[in-house]
């Protein structure tokens, strides 16, 4: 499995419509083939940092991800809601297995 952390800092006064915008991401990734798991998470410390976690069978299928129109509309809607740059951490997935 292909897992990616995705390490999120989004302005303060950007919360809200991060949130709104990464729903519809979400809801599109879930439906993708090659989809695992796609959770949002919010730090409840500091609520302008997240996570996303995404969870694929393979890199293909993650690629395949970047490519899809919910996920271009998120990229494009959120770039100025971010207060420093994302950053993608890939991992393998050991469990669950396939």
């Amino acid at each position: 499995m292909h897992v990616t952390l995705v390490k999120v800092s989004v302005k303060p006064d950007r919360v809200d419509d991060f949130i709104v915008a990464s729903r519809a991401n979400h809801q599109g990734s879930v439906g993708e083939p090659g989809n695992r798991r796609f959770d949002i998470l919010q730090d409840p410390g500091d609520p302008t940092r997240f996570v996303l976690y995404e969870a694929y069978v393979g890199a293909d299928d993650a690629a395949a991800h970047k490519q899809t129109p919910h996920y271009l509309a998120w990229r494009d809607a959120v770039a100025e809601m971010m207060a420093e740059p994302r950053q993608g951490i890939p991992y393998n997935g050991l469990f669950p297995k396939e």
